[in-house]
């Protein structure tokens, strides 16, 4: 099995591949920026006996996803597709305060390049056009159903869109071997927080959260895993909330 995780070098991407490694699948780990920690990340998925790729591309970029797919084709017929990548574009901030351009880019990487993968792995996948059929796991947030107000109320709205693209594609795909689901992380420990400027950004949510803690990514990982697998095999259109009850 064939699995390309986008945005897979760091946090829950990298989560993501190192437990698909260890259930059978060859990972194509891509990335946009350094490529070290995907190397680093490939390298692990091979010490686990796994073939593994990392592959550099924009998933905003038509001409970098068609090369992503084909990259990937040579580890065998892509069977799995995690919409990982993300980003939430500047630091926290107002509505109005922030720049169109951080806007544009934000719905370019979260709604385009969820559109744009999916996209490619219905062509290759689908029975319609040849395929084995396989199974798309997108990765949302609970900031779809919060709003994130105050800190990135774009980032929310492009995540609100990729359910409705879940719930959409799921049912226009559904007949062609294809599953179509999303998993709609909390607050998670990665490393984005900090880079946007907020160290304490969990320390800040935790008691809002049910479960008294925030996550980690090995547990969004065992939620895609499972909608990857037979063990989802009635599943398609579902979005996943693994936030701790928040």
């Amino acid at each position: 099995m064939t699995l390309i995780v986008t945005g897979g070098s760091r946090g829950i991407g990298a989560a993501i591949c190192e437990l698909a490694a260890g259930r059978d699948h060859d990972v194509v780990v891509n990335f946009s920026g350094d490529p070290a920690p995907a190397e680093a990340v490939a390298e692990r998925l091979r010490a686990q006996g796994r073939r593994a790729l990392a592959f550099r591309a924009d998933v905003s970029s038509e001409d970098d996803v068609r090369a992503l797919f084909d990259a990937a084709a040579e580890l065998g017929p892509v069977t799995g597709l995690v919409n990982n990548a993300a980003t939430v574009g500047n630091t926290p901030g107002r509505l109005e305060d922030y720049e169109v351009d951080v806007v544009r880019r934000t719905l370019d990487v979260n709604v385009t390049g969820v559109f744009l993968c999916c996209r490619e792995a219905v062509r290759r996948m689908s029975t319609r056009h040849g395929g084995d059929g396989g199974a798309i796991v997108n990765i949302s947030s609970t900031a779809a159903r919060t709003g994130s107000a105050g800190e990135w109320v774009h980032y929310a709205a492009s995540k609100a869109a990729v359910d409705t693209l879940t719930f959409g594609l799921a049912q226009e795909v559904a007949a062609e071997g294809i599953r179509v689901n999303a998993v709609r992380p909390g607050m998670i420990h990665t490393g984005l927080h900090a880079a946007a400027g907020l160290p304490d950004r969990m320390a800040k949510y935790a008691p809002q959260i049910p479960m008294g803690r925030a996550g980690q990514p090995a547990e969004i990982a065992e939620a895609v895993l499972f909608l990857l697998s037979p063990a989802s095999s009635f599943t398609t259109g579902a979005v996943l909330d693994v936030g701790g009850g928040r």
